[in-house]
């Protein structure tokens, strides 16, 4: 048994996106261009509406997966082949691009607070160019946990002996979001090898001699064993892990290949209509 300790402290920072609403993110960044099997980490928070309203309108990917997890306020999604579905707070929404999709995330609310995470998760060669599909997950199918720590909601993979409704056969995905008490102690095991990591939004929070300040993403070493201490004001944090590709990544954008000459393909068959091959599949949990 061995302990996970802090490998990388990756302060996350703002960046504009969609129709100008104002991410942190973390992963995809100088910092950590990406953490395979993970590509891109983009933390939205904030209370003014006028932040937020513009929202995504229409834009492409192809070639990896989406995980979106909405905290507070909603999201409405709307794909170029009639697909449409809702992200209420909560609750959740895995997307595989696979050989494109065309879509649009816009808030459903003129105010109040909007709150969320979206990851985005390589895929391997061989199913880059596999048929989209959506997995729309509401808030009452996550699967919860409460002791006198905490309480620890269970959204992808699995957790102790809890399967969340989000599973990725490709990299056995674990995403769990974790809300301690103030001083509570978290301890988890972890497949050994699995690239892991936590991201900090409330409070702060202690891995072994390393504290973990708000907005800040935490590469964890390998290992089987961790253990989070949370500040004087608590903590609560998404940790998640995931078996690396170890495969060429390539992205330009959206799109996330394994070649450069797949990516010219890809703006190819953007520009010339072609992208979206399949109408996505809808799965609704």
């Amino acid at each position: 048994m061995s302990k996970r300790t802090v490998n990388q402290l990756v302060q996350s920072y703002e960046v504009t996106e969609g129709a100008g609403v104002t991410v942190h993110r973390s992963i995809g960044t100088p910092a950590l261009r990406n953490l395979d099997p993970f590509l891109m980490l983009d933390n939205f928070s904030t209370d003014n509406p006028d932040d937020y309203i513009a929202g995504f309108p229409n834009h492409p990917h192809r070639g990896f997966n989406t995980f979106t997890y909405m905290i507070d306020g909603h999201m409405l999604h709307n794909d170029s082949m009639g697909n449409t579905g809702n992200l209420d707070p909560g609750g959740a929404q895995w997307m595989c691009a696979g050989s494109g999709v065309i879509h649009s995330e816009m808030p459903r609310q003129t105010d109040g607070r909007m709150r969320g995470f979206q990851l985005w998760i390589n895929l391997p060669a061989d199913k880059k160019m596999t048929d989209p599909a959506y997995q729309d997950i509401r808030p009452e199918a996550v699967p919860e946990v409460e002791d006198e720590n905490g309480l620890i909601r269970v959204l992808a993979g699995q957790y102790n002996d809890i399967q969340g409704p989000a599973e990725d056969p490709n990299t056995n995905v674990m995403y769990i979001d974790v809300t301690l008490k103030p001083g509570a102690t978290f301890k988890h095991t972890l497949s050994e090898s699995h690239t892991a990591f936590l991201y900090i939004f409330e409070g702060e929070a202690q891995v072994a001699d390393t504290l973990l300040p708000y907005h800040h993403l935490a590469v964890l070493s390998n290992g089987d064993e961790l253990e989070i201490n949370a500040g004087t004001e608590g903590a609560r944090f998404i940790l998640v892990a995931g078996k690396s590709i170890g495969e060429p990544i390539v992205q330009y954008g959206p799109f996330v290949m394994n070649t450069r000459a797949e990516i010219e393909q890809a703006m190819r068959d953007y520009h010339s209509n072609q992208l979206v091959r399949r109408k996505a599949n809808m799965k609704n949990i």
